[in-house]
C-alpha cells in the first residue's frame, strides 16, 4: 500500500470529509476521493461507507488507520534515523502557539533556533487546546495551554513535553475597593462582574472549574479572546478578570493573586509521537524548555 494514501485516510480519520483532506495536502477533492478509491481496492476491503453527504469509516478503515498510525511514525523514525547523521541540525520546524503564548515564547525560539541552524515557522492560532491532534497535520509543534486541573491524555498518538505553569491573578482598575489587597479571597469576588473568553478556551475551563470547587459561578458579562481587549474593559471599569501572570500588560491595572485557591495554566509542547526523534524538532524543544525556565525564574 502506498504511504501517501494511507496518510491520507489518517488524514480522512482526523478531520472527517474529504474536502478537508484536499485542504491539508493541497489537492481537490476529487483526487482525494480517487486516491481513496484506489486504496480501498489495494486493501480489498471496504474501508469507506456513505454517511449523509460525506464518509466515515469502516471498522476495517479504522483498523487500517491504526496500521497507518505505526507504518507513517516508522517512516519518520526512519528519517529521524538518516537525520542523526547530520552533525548539526537544520530545516525547518512549524510551530503553531495560542497567541499570549506567542508574544511570550516566539521571538526568543526564532532567535535561538535560528542561531543553531533551524529556521521556525510560526503561527499564533486562537483554538481549544483539545485541537492539537487536528492541528498537528499542518504544524510540526503545537503549543498549548489548558486549566491545570485538564489531567486529559493526549493518546499513544501524540507526546507532551511540560513547559510551564503560570498562575492567573485577579485583574483589576486601579480605582477598584479591592485593589488594595495583597491576597484575595474568592468570597470577595462575589457579585463582581467579570470579564471572560469564548467557551472551550483555557480561561472558560479555569471558570468552570471555580464554580466546580467553590460552588459559586463567576458572573461573566463580556467575552473577549483578546488579552489587549480585555485590558481595555478592566481599566473601563466594565468588569475585573483573571489574567496570566506572565503576560505582560499594555494598562496601568492592578494584578492580584488569589489566597485560597490555586488557579493555573499549564503551557505543554504537543508533537506526533516519534516526531520529537528529528533533531530539529528535538532542538526547537529545548529550546522552548529553555525560554519557558527564564519567563518564570527556574533558569538563571
Amino acid at each position: 500500500m502506498d504511504a501517501f494514501r494511507l496518510r491520507m485516510l489518517r488524514e480522512l480519520a482526523d478531520h472527517g470529509t474529504v474536502a478537508a483532506v484536499a485542504d491539508v495536502l493541497a489537492m481537490t477533492p476529487s483526487a482525494v476521493s480517487q486516491q481513496l478509491k484506489t486504496l480501498q481496492r489495494e486493501a480489498g476491503v471496504t474501508l469507506l461507507e456513505p454517511a449523509g453527504r460525506r464518509v466515515r469509516l469502516t471498522d476495517a478503515g479504522q483498523v487500517l488507520v491504526g496500521h497507518a498510525e505505526s507504518v507513517l511514525a516508522a517512516l519518520d523514525r526512519a528519517q529521524a534515523d538518516m537525520d542523526s547523521y547530520r552533525t548539526t541540525p537544520r530545516g525547518q520546524v512549524t510551530v503553531s502557539f495560542f497567541p499570549s503564548g506567542a508574544a511570550m515564547l516566539l521571538a526568543p525560539l526564532i532567535v535561538g533556533a535560528r542561531a543553531r541552524g533551524v529556521e521556525v515557522i510560526g503561527r499564533d492560532i486562537d483554538v481549544p487546546a483539545a485541537r492539537a491532534p487536528q492541528q498537528l497535520t499542518e504544524f510540526d509543534v503545537v503549543v498549548v495551554h489548558r486549566d491545570e486541573r485538564d489531567t486529559t491524555a493526549w493518546g499513544p498518538r501524540f507526546t507532551s513535553a511540560p513547559l510551564l505553569r503560570e498562575p492567573l491573578d485577579v485583574l483589576l482598575p486601579p480605582e477598584h475597593p479591592l485593589a488594595g489587597a495583597a491576597r484575595l479571597q474568592l468570597s470577595e469576588l462575589a457579585g463582581q462582574d467579570w470579564i471572560g473568553v469564548e467557551g472551550g478556551l483555557m480561561v472558560d475551563d479555569v471558570f468552570k472549574s471555580i464554580a466546580t470547587l467553590t460552588g459559586m459561578a463567576p458572573r461573566i458579562t463580556q467575552r473577549v479572546n483578546d488579552f489587549r481587549v480585555l485590558e481595555e474593559l478592566v481599566r473601563a471599569g466594565i468588569g475585573i478578570a483573571l489574567m496570566p501572570r506572565y503576560v505582560v500588560l499594555a494598562r496601568d491595572l492592578v494584578r492580584t493573586p488569589i489566597g485560597d485557591i490555586k488557579l493555573a495554566r499549564r503551557i505543554e509542547a504537543v508533537t506526533r509521537a516519534g516526531a520529537e526523534a528529528r533533531p530539529a524538532i528535538a532542538l526547537v524543544l529545548d529550546e522552548l524548555r529553555a525560554i519557558a525556565g527564564l519567563v518564570d525564574g527556574s533558569v538563571p
